[in-house]
């Protein structure tokens, strides 16, 4: 892909702080760090935060966060990022949002969940049948939601269909992040975001 592919990262009332930054950081660092390689590379990612609306939302700690676009009128993303919290209790209850969740898994390249952002994948049908995984707190509330997903248990992120990954609580979206990484722009440039970020990489599923 010659032009940058459009991250989206939802962001929404009592939303987990890390589950949504720590992917927005990686990407981000991946989009400004290509320059930098030794044979340079274009940013693969143009990475913005989408809300249910346009108006600003509070996350965990009374975190203030201004989407930049809402889900009526961002850029069509590529990668779709569904991040989790205690604010995913009362969306499963949006018909608006998991409609345009279930529209948005057919339209992204890649569709991933953070922490219990697979509650609300889900709600809108997307993991029957399908192995997943989400927060070790809501293991049995996923499985509740989706009777017929294999619920993973051991797994920082699990591939859960041909263009679904979920990921475990919250610092496990970064590994997701990274992987995405280096599988879409590849080992030179994920190499070059761990080092960036001083993170300790787990490599693997």
């Amino acid at each position: 892909m010659s032009s940058p592919r459009n991250v989206g990262i939802l962001v929404f009332d009592d939303v987990e702080v890390l589950d949504f930054s720590g992917p927005y950081e990686v990407f981000n660092v991946a989009a400004e760090s290509g320059r930098s390689l030794p044979a340079p590379v274009p940013p693969p990612f143009y990475v913005y935060t989408v809300g249910v609306t346009d108006q600003p939302v509070q996350a965990r700690g009374r975190f203030v966060v201004a989407p930049r676009y809402a889900i009526n009128n961002c850029p069509q993303p590529d990668l779709l990022v569904v991040p989790g919290g205690y604010g995913t209790r009362p969306l499963l209850k949006h018909d608006g949002l998991i409609s345009w969740l279930a529209a948005q898994s057919q339209k992204v390249e890649w569709l991933l969940s953070v922490c219990t952002g697979a509650l609300l994948l889900a709600r809108a049908g997307l993991l029957a049948n399908c192995p997943a995984t989400t927060h070790h707190t809501a293991f049995d509330r996923l499985q509740a939601l989706s009777p017929t997903t294999t619920v993973v248990k051991d797994k920082r992120f699990v591939q859960s269909s041909a263009k679904i990954f979920t990921s475990g609580g919250i610092s496990a979206g970064i590994d997701l992040a990274l992987h995405m990484v280096e599988l879409l722009a590849g080992p030179a440039l994920h190499a070059a975001v761990v080092e960036e970020m001083e993170y300790n990489w787990r490599a693997g599923l």
